[in-house]
Formats: C-alpha cells, sequence, structure tokens
C-alpha cells in the first residue's frame, strides 16, 4: 500500500465520520421532540410544567390517557378525522390523476393556459383562499358538515402538477396503441395508464393524507358543533380551560394523533421510496 492511498483511505473514512455525525444530529433534532411529547405524555401535569424540563418521568402515568379517553369522544373525533382524510386522499388520487392526465396526454386548445394556471396555483399561499373558499361553502349551506370538509380539498394543485409530470414519462406510443385497438379515453386511463403510476399514486396519497388528518384551521372554522369535529380541533378546544392549558391533555392527544399517522407512512415507505427511485430513473 502506498503512502497515496493511506491518504485517499483516512480522507475518507474522516468523510465519513463528518457525515455519520451530521446524520445522527439531523436526526436528534428531528426525532427529539417526538420523544419528549411521548415520555411527557407519561408524566403528572406538574413534572410537564417543570422548569428545567425533564427527559424521563419522575412519576409515570396514564392519567392523561384516561382523561383523554373519558373526556373526549373520542370514537366520534376519529371517526371524523378518518373520514375526512380518506375521502380527500381518494378524490386527490382521482381527480389528480384525470386532470395530469389531460395536461400530459391530450390535445386540445388553451392546454398551455391551463397547465400555467396550475403553476400559478401553487404559488398562491394557502391562507389567500382561505376566506374566498369559506365564502363560497357558506353560500352553498355546506358549512358543519362533511361535505364542507371534503369539497374544497379534493384535488389540489400540487398533485395535478406531480401526476402531470410523472405522465408525461409514459411514452405515447404505448397510449397510441391502445387507441388503434379501439380503447377509448376513459378505458385508456382506467387499464393503461392508471396501473403504471403507482409510484405516483404512493407519494401522492402519502402527502396528502398527512396533510388531511393534521389539518387544524378549516375544521375549525367550517365545524360549528361537536359532531362535526375532527381530532385535532377537538383536543385543542378540550385542552384549553378558563385559566390554564391541560398540557397532559395535549400531549397525550398529540401521540395518539402521530400514531395512525406513523402507521401510514411505515406501511406505505416502501412504495414511496420506490416511487422517488422510478421518478428519478425515468
Amino acid at each position: 500500500m502506498t503512502t497515496l492511498d493511506a491518504r485517499v483511505r483516512q480522507r475518507d473514512r474522516a468523510a465519513k465520520a463528518v457525515l455519520y455525525a451530521v446524520l445522527t444530529i439531523g436526526l436528534i433534532v428531528v426525532v427529539g421532540p417526538f420523544v419528549w411529547m411521548a415520555l411527557s405524555s407519561l408524566k403528572p401535569e406538574g413534572e410537564i410544567r417543570s422548569v428545567p424540563p425533564t427527559w424521563l418521568p419522575d412519576t409515570w402515568t396514564l392519567d392523561n390517557f384516561r382523561d383523554l379517553f373519558s373526556r373526549l369522544d373520542f370514537p366520534l373525533f376519529f371517526f371524523n378525522s378518518a373520514l375526512v382524510a380518506v375521502a380527500v386522499t381518494a378524490g386527490n388520487l382521482l381527480f389528480c390523476s384525470l386532470v395530469g392526465y389531460a395536461l400530459a396526454k391530450l390535445r386540445y386548445p388553451g392546454k398551455k393556459v391551463l397547465f400555467l394556471a396550475v403553476l400559478g396555483m401553487l404559488m398562491v399561499p394557502g391562507m389567500v383562499t382561505f376566506v374566498p373558499q369559506f365564502v363560497l361553502v357558506s353560500n352553498m349551506g355546506l358549512t358543519n358538515s362533511y361535505a364542507g370538509l371534503i369539497l374544497p380539498f379534493l384535488v389540489g394543485p400540487f398533485g395535478v402538477f406531480l401526476m402531470r409530470q410523472f405522465l408525461q414519462s409514459i411514452p405515447d406510443d404505448l397510449i397510441e396503441a391502445a387507441r388503434v385497438d379501439g380503447a377509448g379515453e376513459f378505458r385508456i386511463f382506467f387499464r393503461v395508464v392508471l396501473p403504471l403510476c403507482r409510484p405516483a399514486l404512493a407519494t401522492l396519497g402519502i402527502l396528502t393524507f398527512l396533510a388531511s388528518w393534521n389539518n387544524f384551521l378549516w375544521p375549525l372554522v367550517v365545524a360549528s358543533t361537536e359532531d362535526k369535529y375532527t381530532l385535532p380541533v377537538a383536543l385543542a378546544l378540550y385542552s384549553i380551560g378558563q385559566n390554564r392549558t391541560d398540557f397532559g391533555l395535549l400531549l397525550a392527544g398529540a401521540v395518539v394523533v402521530v400514531v395512525p399517522v406513523l402507521i401510514v407512512f411505515l406501511l406505505l415507505q416502501r412504495h414511496f421510496m420506490r416511487g422517488i427511485a422510478t421518478t428519478g430513473l425515468k
């Protein structure tokens, strides 16, 4: 082994050590708050408020979770969140794919203008359209209803852009061959195009479900009675008392809210990573 080879190997080891150190610090920064949240949900209220804060509880307790399930109509709020998240995700998977297919593979006047409109919507912050959306939902009489919680989010510009970009990678010859065989556009879309979009659909499904499950402001404004509250709204309203915030109840609820998100991500992680890899290869 020459001196140059030894220096190169030493340099590679130093680079790997620095990389592992940076990744470890990043992991601690990302995971640390979630670990503290889970451990603090097992503390009494006094320990949660103690200064300086502690990691491990001195007294382990499940009282916060007992209060969560006794004070909240948890099955109803969980059902509302699940219904809204699943419906919004299914709608985005269907409608964003249809619009993306129309923008990527069909020919008609004004297609470029429509795509520029989608790009323009991506640049508009969501808070700008919040009031117009609420006015429309209110004028349609959909406030305090499942339709009002779901309809405004059934299709989004990001999903349309994502599906359009992925669909452009599908060969046009495949679609033309299906047309020559006599297949209509809907049959081509559902039988030929959609099965090839599984990686993009998995990515869009994960991102849409997470956004809908964690949505707080829109359900807070649209839902006016408890039977339409989603889980984040119910946790926020029930954890705030007249004089103080019940942090134990809030942390226990946050743990319960995070668990379904983690389950969904773990179940679809393989498809999500495959979608990224496949999109990169194409």
